[in-house]
């Protein structure tokens, strides 16, 4: 029996097969969880909709998470078809590609700034703050963070602010609804090849690097993070909440760079 069995848990963020959500998609519906998709508009949800099927899902909804009005409407949509939900994952990130290089000070503005928190922090706040009272008893809230919250990394910059303010959510999430036994935690993986992650001036060293860095010297896949979410989403982590989990090969604990 898979450790997801009997639960419902509803996916944002899968715009291809190398997003990470698909992995994470892809390990939950091995470990027999029912899912629904959300995706950014209709051209993308059409885009995965095999992806759906090949986890025998159909429901796949869009949302603009920009917007209070459409989180409204996911929601209400989607209780047509759950009435009651388990878990959730926040794979919501965007920063303009502009402010990814360069200069941190002189490449941000007052717009790029809101933009990266407003999408990539407020929107998991925003869609719980609009499910709360469809999540069971038990249920678990996962978002996806990165290293650069808590270290400078090169050319990530404002984004770096956005997932810092991410993980504090994660916090005080948890702190607020742990009354109500629901548990809210974080994945903070090594790079990754993605669409996104091509934004990022030199991307590749970055990631060549933090490999390099790391005392498991393997690439991190998505397959990896999925498994990591399976578990965290599943009853077997019932005492983990609040809490940024690294998926990174020790990268985040290394200070040798590169003297040996």
């Amino acid at each position: 029996m898979g450790i997801l069995k009997g639960k419902k848990i509803l996916i944002t963020g899968i715009s291809s097969t190398r997003s990470i959500a698909f992995g994470i998609a892809k390990s939950l519906y091995n470990q027999q969880a029912e899912l629904a998709f959300v995706c950014k508009n209709e051209k993308i949800s059409k885009k995965i909709k095999h992806l759906a099927n090949s986890m025998e899902s159909s429901v796949i909804l869009s949302c603009d998470v920009s917007n209070d009005e459409n989180i409204k409407n996911l929601f209400f949509n989607l209780s047509k078809v759950w009435k009651n939900f388990d878990g959730l994952v926040h794979s919501i990130a965007y920063c303009p590609k502009e402010f990814f290089h360069d200069d941190f000070i002189n490449s941000i503005t007052r717009k790029g700034f809101n933009i990266a928190h407003e999408i990539s922090s407020y929107s998991f706040l925003g869609l719980v703050k609009e499910c709360r009272n469809m999540l069971n008893n038990f249920s678990s809230l996962l978002t996806l963070s990165y290293i650069g919250a808590q270290k400078v990394i090169p050319n990530y910059n404002v984004m770096g602010l956005a997932k810092a303010s991410l993980e504090a959510n994660v916090r005080y999430m948890a702190y607020t609804l742990g009354e109500e036994k629901i548990r809210v935690n974080a994945i903070s993986p090594n790079p990754i090849r993605t669409v996104s992650s091509y934004k990022i001036k030199n991307f590749n060293k970055i990631k060549n690097d933090s490999c390099k860095q790391s005392f498991l010297k393997n690439s991190i896949t998505i397959e990896n993070i999925g498994n990591v979410a399976s578990f965290l989403l599943s009853n077997l982590s019932i005492g983990i909440t609040g809490s940024v989990i690294y998926v990174d090969n020790g990268f985040n604990v290394s200070s040798i760079n590169n003297v040996l």
